[in-house]
């Protein structure tokens, strides 16, 4: 079982920037390819970025270049640099840890198992 909690959201000017952590507990995330998730008011939640074991980053299309990804396996945290927030940008924001090891997948939401509870991350105009 995995537990994972992240932190870092809260209210930002468009422009702004906010920097999200997940924290895992109960097991390494070694080997496990971890995505950040969100789903604003009212929409279906979505892909954001993946971050595998290798570290290869896969960004969605409308926040590459803003977002940036990184991992530290020694400490079992997974962090979400946001840059350039604009007021879609607006929802809570989902860490998941991929089912598999060394899965596949990378950016469906069916290929991980476990979540945290998600931060508010909102983007005012």
């Amino acid at each position: 079982q995995v537990e994972l909690v992240e932190a870092g959201g809260g209210l930002v000017q468009a422009g702004g920037s906010l920097r999200l952590s997940c924290a895992a507990s109960g097991r390494p995330l070694s080997g496990y390819t971890v995505a950040w998730f969100r789903q604003g008011p009212g929409k279906e939640r979505e892909f954001v970025v993946t971050i595998t074991w290798a570290r290869i980053t896969l960004y969605a299309a409308s926040v590459k270049g803003r977002f940036t990804a990184s991992r530290d396996d020694a400490e079992n945290t997974v962090s979400l640099e946001m840059n350039s927030l604009k007021p879609e940008d607006t929802a809570v924001y989902y860490c998941a840890v991929h089912s598999v090891k060394y899965g596949s997948g990378w950016s469906d939401r069916e290929s991980y198992k476990y979540w945290g509870q998600g931060t508010q991350v909102t983007v005012s105009s």
